[in-house]
């Protein structure tokens, strides 16, 4: 019986969604996961409701489930019972902005996982659908290498040495890479006929696999070895092959040449003066990145074992970031902009522990597990083998790979379409005929009736899911180059804009207005727009405070807009209100270094200095490597009048190089030197400015009065002279300030 339209549409649009990790939104809000997501959305939706209908009218395309399929059913299970009992439900439900991830999304990823393997029931359509997937992942690859150059057109580009494709992440790109290139490798040895198809493979195994390297991620890396060395192990072994064992033994040698030529050669020029070089051969576990990740899981894995509630059910999906900031480790502050914020694991095992507890941990690896055993069963069979010596590579690569990172859109795209083929090959590859007689008298004008309905239903859901939280994710962007433009009242106008859409994502355009008006705040005297815009801001933050009662950030944010507000009047109630907000950051996070200082600042507005001091005390205290907190410890010392005190814990950070202070700082420290006479610490921070600026005269010429009070006259005629070459408007007061020292200029 000739198939259905609706088959044909379906499978037309699963071709579509293949292309989806190439979409990138330019000109939004993370703009490599959100386009591609809403895409992935709507096209799911679109092919729910014909799914439907094609079911209605021939049953012979429901689903037989197999363990693979359940496997990936009982995960989304596990996903939906974390949600419901998360800390943060709405985030868990819709998922952040910067990576679009949630239970919303991810249940059209196992509905993809099911029309997929509905639709597609033969060899050669699974064939077909994977050479696009690989002809993709080439794109992608070849886009990236047009980040190498300085062409416009490639988002990314500027000559970087980590590109990072489509993807927008070098790790996440590995990963997208990891998976098309050992589909690849799969398809070249199983098809052995056609000259095209191998082209097409063979370039995609080379393309990938050095795309994969010029990411630079050594964890890809890793796992791109293991495959390699486990595809040659079962490729020897299942086909007796003597070329397996030739390449095994060539893969081992190679990598021990490479560790022992990096461990000889790391403190070369020849290597230092490369990054990518320097980065692949750090196989420290004290190296700074590392440490992180390894402070993130820490932190992870304490807010996991909190409670038996955490324990088997986690925190709830997207909330990595509230155990990640209860348990904080102040190490990760390194002064002004650090990276103090991890909103994933970066590890997706422990990722899916912490935020699902072990439910979703079991329900995850049942997954893999699932995977890998049927595909061993493949192995045992000639015309299937090639299956299992290809793919069983690819999953344990990719959950190596995972083990540094977490998934995103493309990868989940590529992972399920993948995870969709195993379970077809598992189920015996048997296909069924196209269509089957309904045992019940069919209605077709009821049927054809209800697909309009469902379809303009199914336009004003995905209207309202997909299209209103772009429209405000531009309206966001908007807000910001206005913002760049100086146009403040353009910038306000589209910041609310976005927040009225009520889409989600408005937790985070709340902080995008937060963070434009307290960069706006931060100097100069305060107009009434920008009074009454901080207060729009300040209600909304509200909000984000009421619906994330659990997220320090939004109180934070509070805190310092009250701090803008407070911060001429000693006695304002905005000063208390700061106060309010912060020491309840503080007991969410009470490691989080930052949130000390907000609360010192806030006292240095009330004029309470010896609280001030209390608190950048206790930040000191809780990173001492970051000398900026002991440098604002030191400074309100000297202002609470113990200068002794305040100067020791300055001089201290500066002779141990933890902080660079600014020229108007050091200048102010000079002034303190100079009122308690003590000249020979005038000149050390004379000596600190004229290195930090070596081509400003005044500096120079201070130093030279500096010299001169202790009689220090060869010095200070040397740096008059350089004061007047550097400036020529300086050479007559050189010459008076040279004859004044009884020297001739």
């Amino acid at each position: 019986m000739k198939e259905h339209i609706l088959a044909k549409i379906l499978r037309f649009l699963i071709y579509i969604t293949a292309f989806v990790p190439l979409i990138i939104f330019s000109n939004y809000i993370s703009p490599f996961h959100f386009g591609k997501v809403v895409i992935f959305r709507s096209l799911v939706e679109a092919m729910l409701v014909l799914y439907l209908f094609l079911i209605w009218r021939d049953r012979s395309y429901l689903l037989k489930m197999t363990r693979v399929g359940w496997a990936f059913l009982f995960f989304a299970l596990a996903f939906t019972v974390a949600t419901i009992f998360s800390v943060i439900p709405y985030a868990s439900f819709w998922g952040s902005l910067e990576r679009m991830g949630g239970l919303f999304t991810f249940w059209h990823y196992f509905i993809y996982f099911i029309i997929l393997t509905s639709l597609f029931k033969t060899g050669s359509q699974w064939l077909n659908l994977f050479k696009v997937a690989i002809f993709v992942g080439v794109l992608s690859a070849l886009y990236g290498f047009g980040q190498r150059t300085n062409i416009e057109f490639f988002v990314g580009s500027g000559g970087r040495f980590r590109i990072f494709g489509t993807i927008g992440n070098p790790a996440l790109f590995a990963g997208y890479q990891i998976l098309t290139m050992f589909l690849a490798l799969t398809l070249w040895f199983y098809k052995r006929d056609r000259t095209y198809e191998k082209i097409l493979y063979g370039s995609a195994i080379i393309l990938n696999t050095i795309a994969i390297f010029m990411t630079a991620v050594r964890g890809s890396l890793l796992a791109v070895v293991v495959g390699f060395l486990l595809f040659a192990l079962l490729y020897s072994v299942i086909y007796r092959s003597r070329t397996g064992k030739n390449l095994l033994l060539g893969f081992i040698v190679l990598i021990i040449l490479f560790i022992f030529s990096a461990l000889l050669l790391k403190n070369s020029s020849f290597v230092k003066n490369s990054p990518y070089l320097t980065r692949v051969t750090e196989f420290s576990l004290t190296n700074y990145t590392v440490q992180t990740r390894f402070w993130a899981w820490e932190a992870g894995i304490k807010g996991w074992k909190e409670n038996a509630k955490t324990v088997l059910l986690g925190w709830g999906p997207e909330n990595f970031n509230i155990p990640f900031a209860k348990y904080f480790n102040p190490k990760f502050f390194q002064g002004p902009g650090s990276e103090t914020l991890f909103d994933r694991a970066h590890n997706m095992f422990v990722e899916i522990l912490v935020t699902m507890g072990l439910a979703g941990l079991l329900s995850y690896l049942y997954i893999f597990a699932t995977s890998l055993k049927s595909l061993w069963s493949k192995l045992k069979d000639r015309a299937t083998a090639a299956f299992g010596v290809g793919l069983i590579p690819l999953v344990i690569a990719y959950a190596i790979h995972n083990s540094f990172i977490f998934d995103t859109s493309a990868n989940f795209l590529m992972f399920f379409t993948i995870l969709g083929f195993i379970s077809f090959i598992s189920n015996g590859s048997k296909s069924e005929p196209a269509a089957a007689k309904n045992k019940k008298r069919f209605n077709g004008g009821l049927w054809f009736f209800s697909l309009l309905i469902a379809i303009v239903v199914s336009a004003i859901f995905i209207y309202r899911v997909n299209v209103v939280p772009s429209m405000a994710n531009y309206a966001t962007t908007r807000g910001i180059v206005a913002g760049w433009s100086s146009d403040f009242a353009g910038a306000i106008s589209k910041y609310r804009e976005a927040i009225e859409y009520d889409a989600p994502g408005k937790y985070e355009y709340r902080h995008r207005l937060a963070q434009y008006l307290l960069e706006k705040g931060s100097s100069g005297k305060l107009s009434p727009e920008y009074v009454d815009a901080l207060q729009y801001g300040i209600k909304e933050l509200e909000k984000n405070v009421e619906e994330n009662k659990v997220d320090y950030l939004p109180y934070l944010y509070l805190s310092r807009s009250y701090i803008i507000l407070g911060k001429e009047d000693p006695n304002s109630e905005y000063n208390d209100k700061s106060l309010e907000y912060s020491l309840k950051a503080l007991d969410l996070a009470p490691t989080f270094v930052r949130t000390y200082y907000e609360i010192a600042q806030a006292y240095l507005n009330k004029k309470d200095l010896d609280k001030a001091t209390e608190y950048f005390k206790k930040a000191a205290e809780l990173n001492p490597d970051v000398g900026l907190s002991s440098w604002y410890w030191g400074v309100v010392e000297i202002e609470r009048g113990n200068n002794a005190l305040g100067l020791s814990i300055i001089e201290n950070v500066l002779r141990s190089n933890k902080y660079t202070p600014s020229e108007n700082e050091v200048g102010r420290l000079i002034n303190i030197y100079l009122k308690i006479g003590d000249i020979d610490k005038v000149i050390w921070a004379a000596e600190l400015l004229v290195k930090t600026k070596p081509d400003n005269p005044q500096y120079r010429a201070s130093l030279a009065t500096a010299y001169a009070q202790a009689g220090r006259i060869d010095d200070a005629v040397e740096q008059a002279r350089e004061a007047a070459r550097l400036d020529s408007k300086y050479e007559s007061e050189a010459i008076s300030f040279i004859r004044s020292l009884g020297r001739e200029w």
